[in-house]
């Protein structure tokens, strides 16, 4: 009952976002090139980034082998505060505005509890989960007031509402994006600039693999969802892509749980 078809999915592919200019950050592998390929499929203009120049440059020839007409890319470590201006004046460079910046960088370099988790570590994952998120959104905000109805979107975790055993202080910093997105929220709804956050559940990419890589782990994984299965990456971009869209023109302050039926309620 609950097993889709992708194949069919792509083939309902619209046009919502006809010449909107897409920033999306650590897009050349897992969910963020999932969401630059759905974005550009629906007529997005994309700019893709990652740390490294040379996976820029692949997922760049990847997604015009997938037929996305429009796409660019340049390498950006969120965390650098020139890399991040390189990232955006790129876009403007190039396509001449900025319409939605989809956040979706992220690091959990130690595996385990919040109290296991060094503060060397802590300091990097919320640099990079929440700090630059924040960053990001204050630095492409003068850029979407020139938009005609700009969108930013964060890309959390369902772990900020059920945190994972191993995945502790990784999960406190996605509880913090649903705060984030709130508070943007507010202050931005007059600059006609939506804020919305997705929360994907436990998705097959490499960075969720600690969740899943050993028959023990998928095993307990799996008894937590509901639907009894990993989510897959285009399931997370179709969102994406929803709330990118004038289709959720109504929409800001709000955070979609994509993950397969797990609690998502503080």
């Amino acid at each position: 009952m609950f097993k889709r078809s992708l194949s069919a999915m792509s083939k309902n592919i619209g046009r919502r976002l006809d010449g909107k200019v897409c920033v999306v950050t650590a897009s050349t592998e897992g969910i963020g090139f999932a969401i630059a390929k759905r974005l550009g499929s629906e007529g997005g203009k994309i700019v893709v980034s990652s740390r490294k120049q040379k996976s820029v440059d692949n997922a760049v020839e990847a997604l015009k082998s997938h037929g996305v007409k429009d796409v660019i890319g340049t390498s950006c470590h969120v965390g650098n505060s020139e890399d991040r201006k390189r990232l955006f004046q790129t876009a403007i460079e190039t396509f001449g505005r900025i319409d939605c910046l989809v956040s979706n960088a992220a690091v959990n370099p130690e595996v385990g509890s919040v109290t296991e988790t060094s503060e060397k570590a802590w300091d990097k994952i919320f640099d990079i989960n929440v700090k630059a998120a924040y960053l990001l959104s204050k630095e492409v905000k003068p850029f979407l007031q020139d938009s005609n109805g700009g969108s930013i979107i964060f890309v959390s975790s369902i772990g900020g509402y059920q945190p994972f055993d191993l995945l502790g202080a990784y999960s406190v910093s996605k509880t913090a994006l649903f705060g984030l997105t709130k508070a943007l929220a507010l202050e931005v709804v007059n600059d006609n600039i939506r804020v919305n956050c997705v929360a994907p559940g436990v998705i097959e990419t490499k960075f969720s693999s600690a969740l899943y890589e050993s028959e023990t782990a998928k095993e307990t994984t799996i008894q937590m969802i509901p639907m009894k299965r990993l989510g897959k990456v285009d399931e997370i971009a179709g969102v994406v892509a929803f709330l990118a869209s004038d289709d959720a023109s109504y929409m800001t302050g709000e955070t979609i749980a994509a993950a397969g039926g797990m609690l998502s309620r503080l």
